[in-house]
This record gives C-alpha cells, sequence and structure tokens, in this order.
C-alpha cells in the first residue's frame, strides 16, 4: 500500500435510503455536506436526496458501465486532496451496485476509505424474515439472459441455506419461473418496495409467488428462497454407492448430484461425472 501523503483526500462509501428518506443517518448527513464531490448512479435520483435535505454538492455519475474509466477520474481527485463520497441511487454501495472498482485503486493507492453505514435492502428483508438462522447466502442479482440465468438457479440449487437475491420489476416473473425449473417447488418469500409507502411481503410457495408476478410488475424486489427438505437418512460413503443414493431421490438429476456428491466427498466433479455417466442409466 502507497503511503498517504498530506495532499491525499479521502473516500467516504455512504449508505443512501433505499425507500424511506429518513432512514439516513446524521453522520451520512454531515459527510455529504463536507466533502467536495458525490459520485452516484443516477445524477438526477440523487439530486432529489439532496434537495431533500437542503445539500448542495458537485455532483459526477459513476454508473456500472463506465465504472472503470470514471474511478480513473475521481481516484486523480483524491490524490489532488479532494473529499469524495460515492453512493448509489439506494441503499450500500459496493453490495450488488456500483463501488468496488473505485474503493480497490483508492486502497491501493493509500487513499484513506471511510465507510458510513446504512441502510441495506438484503439486511432489511433479513431482519423480517424470521429465519432463526444467522446462515444464508447471497446471490445479488441473477444474470439477465435466460440461459445464464438458469445455469446461476441449478448451481445454488444444492446449497443447504436460504438463498436471497435481488431482481427488477421487468425480469421478477420470469426468474420466479426459472427458480421453480431449476429448484422446485420451495417455500419462499418476495419483499417489495421495502421501507416505502407500498411496502409489501408476500410469503409461500415458489409456484404461488411466480403467480402472484404475472403481468407487470412496479419496485425492486429481494427474494429469499428457503432450502430444499434435508433428506436426514444416512448416506454411503463409497462414491458408486453413493452416485446410486442420489439417483433414487425424488427428481434429482444426474447434474445436481454431481455438485453434492462433489461436497460430500470432496472429489473433483469431473471424476464423479465420469462415473456417474455408467450408473446413473443402470
Amino acid at each position: 500500500m502507497t503511503a498517504k501523503t498530506s495532499h491525499d483526500g479521502t473516500l467516504y462509501v455512504v449508505a443512501t435510503p433505499i425507500g424511506n428518506l429518513e432512514e439516513i443517518s446524521p453522520r451520512a448527513i454531515n459527510v455529504l455536506q463536507s466533502v467536495d464531490v458525490i459520485a452516484c448512479e443516477d445524477t438526477r435520483h440523487t439530486k432529489k436526496l439532496l434537495t431533500h435535505l437542503g445539500i448542495s454538492k458537485p455532483l459526477t455519475s459513476y454508473y456500472r458501465e463506465k465504472e472503470q474509466q470514471k474511478a480513473k477520474k475521481l481516484l486523480q481527485g483524491l490524490q489532488d486532496g479532494k473529499k469524495i463520497a460515492i453512493v448509489s441511487d439506494a441503499g450500500t454501495p459496493g453490495i450488488s451496485d456500483p463501488g468496488a472498482v473505485l474503493v480497490n485503486m483508492a486502497r491501493k493507492a493509500g487513499i484513506p476509505i471511510v465507510p458510513i453505514s446504512g441502510p441495506s435492502a438484503l439486511i432489511t428483508a433479513l431482519s423480517i424474515a424470521g429465519l432463526g438462522d444467522s446462515q444464508f447466502f447471497f446471490a445479488g442479482f441473477p444474470p439477465a439472459k435466460k440461459k445464464a440465468r438458469r445455469t446461476f438457479f441449478k448451481q445454488l440449487s444444492p446449497l443447504p441455506w436460504p438463498i436471497i437475491f435481488y431482481e427488477s420489476p421487468h425480469r421478477i416473473e420470469q426468474s420466479l419461473k426459472d427458480c421453480l425449473l431449476c429448484m422446485g417447488d420451495r417455500q419462499g418469500i418476495l419483499f417489495r418496495e421495502l421501507t416505502k409507502i407500498h411496502e409489501e411481503c408476500r410469503q409461500g410457495a415458489l409456484s404461488a409467488l411466480h403467480t402472484s408476478c404475472a403481468g407487470k410488475n412496479r419496485g425492486e424486489f429481494v427474494v429469499l428462497i428457503k432450502p430444499a427438505p434435508q433428506d436426514n437418512t444416512d448416506k454411503p460413503e463409497d462414491l458408486d454407492d453413493l452416485i446410486l443414493w442420489y439417483r433414487n431421490r425424488p427428481d434429482m438429476t444426474l447434474k445436481d448430484a454431481v455438485h453434492r456428491i462433489a461436497a460430500d466427498l470432496d472429489l473433483p466433479r469431473t471424476r464423479i461425472y465420469q462415473r456417474a455417466l455408467i450408473l446413473w442409466k443402470k
């Protein structure tokens, strides 16, 4: 790490409200008032927040498609001694939102990085999910294209923890359909418009949640998929026996079995797959 010089500035990673504007902390307000420039996904969106707070500061766009290019310019400002805050449209930067590129560049250059904690749709959803266990898997946003999205959900399917992901209103119906196809009709929870006026939480089978999203949807979604019921039957420890054991499980595909056996026995998937091809159809 490069040593900090007297001319270096500071990068503030500032969490902003995901809906209700009263969520923003006094510390976040103070930082936004004190910095030289605010980097944001959509300057129009952040302008509304700053107007509500009575803050007037220079804004610069910092969005996913130009993240690398914009980060270089912001880093130069930091090295020139500027104090810069980075915000996302809602929630915490770097959590399925732009931010990581600039943070990594700043750290490598020895620029101080200060997190200003606050709202996160992930944590907000978990707080009312009632899981009773602290373990979960956060998957971010699923891929936009159908083939990649289905591969994504198939890879997540064997996990023994609740799976949480974000989705946009125009893709939520298709994502739930692909979840149902790849994971079966598990139980889930659908959160919409968290902390906003029309906040909604729906719980039920994936088939029912998918049906409820048919047609036009509004608002951002957080989806929680509960793990498949665990089979407590003792599993064989021999590779061949374990392949046959999984083959006899309801709705188990060869590919899912290979993933699970690899985790069970800590063996390479290629070796398991080659042996499974021989045994699966016997």
